[in-house]
């Protein structure tokens, strides 16, 4: 399959598709953290051809939509609608299979309700982070490795200057999982 990971600069859903034997490659406005095919820039340069894409699994920002950031919502209104426009773009693209992720946001008050929430802790890490899958024409994805743990790792990084990439990474446990589940 062609699969489009949008909006990743980690490369790690990328790798896990590729690594299941798929033709997958990332795009996003940042470079890529990993050597691989990656598309530095816009998403809609890479749909000109998006019949061509079998998938797209999207990881649009939330730093506008997530509910983790609700103390600021009265004073963020334009960039929230800005944010809700682009995430109405990617649930509206004709591709046969469609994940868009995000963190419990508001996406699904303002747009529709996630299909299925997932934590890092059904997929082999130890850690808490509620992650909305939205999915079209694709299964929920089936725990692979329960762990025991809970620990709220990802709320509680450090500030820092790239605390915000960090915390934006998907788990390799859950990347693997779509992978191997819907590749």
């Amino acid at each position: 399959m062609r699969i489009l990971v949008a909006c990743e600069y980690s490369g790690i859903v990328r790798d896990a598709f590729i690594a299941k034997g798929h033709d997958a490659m990332s795009c996003d406005l940042l470079p890529t953290d990993k050597p691989g095919p990656h598309y530095q820039g816009d998403i809609k340069d890479c749909l000109v051809d998006y019949p061509l894409w079998d998938m797209v699994i999207a990881h649009p920002p939330c730093t506008h939509l997530a509910v983790s950031g609700a103390r600021w919502f009265k004073d963020k209104k334009e960039e929230q609608e800005k944010a809700l426009r682009f995430v109405g773009f990617l649930m509206g693209l004709p591709v046969k299979h469609l994940c868009i992720e995000n963190p419990i946001s508001i996406i699904s008050t303002k747009l529709r309700k996630p299909d299925q929430i997932i934590q890092p802790w059904m997929f082999g890490h130890g850690e808490t982070k509620a992650t909305c899958l939205w999915l079209y024409n694709l299964p929920k994805l089936i725990p692979t490795n329960i762990v025991e743990g809970r620990e709220h790792r990802i709320h509680k990084m450090p500030p820092g200057p790239d605390r915000w990439k960090e915390r934006s990474k998907t788990f390799p446990g859950i990347a693997n999982a779509m992978a191997e589940q819907w590749g």
